[in-house]
């Protein structure tokens, strides 16, 4: 695949999404900030200084939801940002990382057990967990245990959610009940090297996992968790990936470093893929 590359000289890329108007949005966890890259190429700074967005959602109302120290929207119109998940058992949260959306529009985010800034990763954190968040903000625990949570993405019959669980090196899958709980965790897929990080899943049932601490790499598993492709990108550290375009067949890449030119920084890159990707519903907040 032929990497083109659409922004560059960020710190840690996250959270790529398109809406309709093929506009991508992405945010820089260490930099700070959530952007808009329009297909023109002109780029929009929408949450200038929020932190540690690992995911980010189209709501179906206007704006965004994005994660952080919390789970929060932000109305366009306005520039409020509003928190719809602050706090856990009467503590503040340590900061939520990558999302999905299911077809009622809720958010479905992981926890961390600590303040993942100050985790070296070269020991197990304390256990971070699962959430579903329904509008306008009911909160509902659906599993624990997680090291460091990461991407997650539904089939395409929404009866198993891929759960990227990053010091574990494992894509776990859960069976998701159709009171929208989960049970049965396992493993779904271990990658060859590094860590899997953000994920995606594509129309015929395929995971795709952006690699970090390995070789700088995209992989692609079957829907029977076999390996079936590893792309290689021109980045050492490759966080998050997503589909879009009008055919869903662009893939977006984001990274925090750029092996062709270091001065580049985290860069987003974009490649057409041969099968179409999932399309990912919008939230309702």
């Amino acid at each position: 695949m032929q990497f083109e590359t659409l922004a560059t000289g960020y710190g840690l890329l996250e959270g790529p999404r398109t809406d309709e108007q093929n506009r991508l949005y992405y945010s820089d966890i260490r930099g700070g900030g959530v952007f808009r890259r329009s297909p023109d190429g002109s780029i929009e700074t929408l949450i200038p200084q929020r932190k540690s967005v690992g995911g980010i959602a189209l709501n179906h109302g206007g704006g965004l939801i994005v994660t952080g120290a919390t789970l929060a929207h932000w109305d366009e119109k306005s520039g409020h940002i509003t928190d719809l998940f602050a706090q856990w058992e009467g503590k503040p949260l340590f900061g939520m990382n990558d999302l999905t959306i299911d077809d009622q529009g809720s958010i479905w985010s992981g926890t961390f057990g600590c303040d993942i800034s100050q985790f070296d990763f070269k020991s197990t954190p304390p256990p971070g967990s699962l959430f579903r968040i329904d509008p306008p903000g009911k909160v509902i625990k659906l599993w624990e245990g997680l090291e460091v949570t990461n991407g997650l993405g539904f089939s395409h019959d929404r009866k198993l959610l891929y759960h990227s669980d990053s010091t574990t090196r494992a894509v776990w899958v859960y069976d998701v009940r159709p009171d929208r709980t989960v049970s049965d965790r396992r493993v779904f897929a271990r990658l060859p090297e590094g860590m899997p990080d953000g994920l995606t899943v594509d129309a015929e049932g395929g995971v795709w996992v952006a690699v970090v601490a390995g070789p700088g790499e995209v992989v692609r598993f079957k829907s029977d968790g076999t390996l079936d492709q590893r792309i290689k990108v021109p980045a050492k550290t490759v966080t998050s990936v997503a589909f879009g375009g009008p055919d869903m067949r662009d893939l977006y890449v984001v990274t925090s470093n750029n092996s062709e030119n270091r001065e580049l920084k985290g860069t987003v890159f974009r490649t057409r893929s041969e099968i179409a990707g999932l399309p990912v519903p919008k939230a309702r907040f």
